[in-house]
């Protein structure tokens, strides 16, 4: 009798000891390339900042504290679409928590979403009220950590949409929200323009706001368009930068993700390419292991390297952006749900008002932090638990 593909299993962590040895062994084996000859970044992930982080890893880094937090959520498998989903599902205790699925991005994995399980799920102990409580489940994206790995083309951002849906409603759950930043923006863009009648709205943090012919203007390198706003000019910029200096590994990814076998056998190889993915972020992580205090710590870092080793999803999760690539990342996409939108500062774009609520009819929150990045949830997980809490007031039951 064959088990119901449709079963909620159970997982647990549990990572041999011997291959944590083996993991130490090789990075400690590293064969180094000359350093950088530039003075700055211009060049890639500097030679001190791998060097800092390599040190720490083989000698200080505890794989086993990550492993104790993760175990310590209720997490659980299920087949969608013939893959297996890996999820985290923490239910609030407050009575009428609204259910939220929340995606993480590139480089990441649900560690990335830690830090916001309490605030989320528990606001009465983190400065808000009962009535802002969220049911959370937290999936690792198709390729990624303990997630299946797709075997055959297919399992894009659209695809991942449509099993989220799936995987809300096999948890029993009729009304939903969902929150995503990096990829995981783009998969509740999707999300929103599927509509399905359970998704009551979305709430971004990497908004795909662009017009499409701002988006095409700012990847060709043309000079800004004239008739922009200062906040539209500032964000034009930012986006042109992005792509002319921000996203080497998007292309070589989106065109050639298997040729980067190097980065399945290196963790040193691995952990610089994760590093490398945006100048701001760079900037807070080299200053994390040159010492500084910052949002993330060393082992938060390390903790997202080695769940990727340690699965041997480099590769797995690099094909997202070949499935994806071309179709735009930033630009606006037809979302006609209710959307919140959150803008941190240190984003590789600033999202103009203007732009969100041309990309966005229903915009119900859209709100200018004073600091965070990329990574929100993982930098600044009070702002961005505060942030969710707030865009989804409007959609609660009165």
């Amino acid at each position: 009798m064959t088990a119901d593909k449709t079963a909620i299993r159970p997982f647990h962590v549990d990572v041999p000891e011997e291959e944590l040895t083996e993991l130490r062994r090789r990075i400690n084996a590293t064969r180094w390339p000359d350093r950088e000859t530039v003075a700055d970044q211009t060049q890639g992930v500097q030679l001190a900042t791998v060097q800092a982080l390599a040190r720490y890893w083989a000698t200080e880094y505890d794989w086993r504290k990550c492993q104790a937090r993760l175990n310590a959520l209720p997490q659980f498998i299920t087949e969608i679409d013939g893959l297996d989903i890996h999820f985290i599902h923490v239910r609030s205790k407050h009575d009428n928590a609204l259910p939220l699925i929340v995606t993480h991005g590139w480089p990441g994995s649900v560690v990335e979403q830690l830090k916001i399980v309490d605030p989320l799920t528990d606001p009465t102990s983190h400065g808000g009220s009962a009535s802002d409580a969220f049911h959370l489940v937290i999936p690792s994206m198709p390729g990624y950590g303990y997630s299946g790995k797709p075997t055959t083309p297919g399992w894009d951002p659209v695809r991942i949409a449509r099993a989220w849906v799936v995987l809300m409603k096999r948890l029993g759950y009729t009304k939903f929200v969902a929150q995503g930043g990096d990829w995981g923006a783009v998969v509740v863009d999707m999300m929103g323009v599927q509509a399905p009648p359970e998704l009551l709205g979305i709430h971004t943090n990497m908004p795909g706001i662009f017009p499409a012919d701002i988006d095409g203007a700012a990847f060709s390198g043309a000079p800004a368009p004239s008739g922009l706003s200062a906040d539209e000019k500032i964000a034009y910029e930012r986006l042109q930068f992005v792509y002319q200096k921000g996203i080497a590994y998007g292309f070589q990814m989106g065109l050639r993700p298997q040729t980067l076998c190097g980065i399945a056998d290196s963790p040193v190889g691995l952990a610089a390419y994760f590093l490398d993915h945006d100048a701001r972020s760079y900037e807070l992580i080299a200053r994390v292991f040159n010492g500084q205090s910052e949002g993330i710590t060393r082992d938060d870092i390390l903790d997202n390297i080695t769940i990727t080793w340690l699965t041997n999803t480099a590769l797995s999760g690099a094909r997202l952006y070949w499935e994806y690539w071309g179709k735009g990342y930033f630009n606006a996409k037809g979302v006609s749900i209710p959307v919140a939108v959150s803008v941190f500062p240190d984003e590789l774009y600033p999202a103009p008002r203007s732009w969100a609520e041309r990309a966005y009819p229903k915009l119900i929150h859209y709100n200018k932090l004073d600091k965070g990045g990329h990574f929100a949830a993982w930098e600044q997980p009070q702002l961005l638990s505060e942030e969710v809490r707030a865009g989804f007031r409007p959609l609660r039951k009165q």
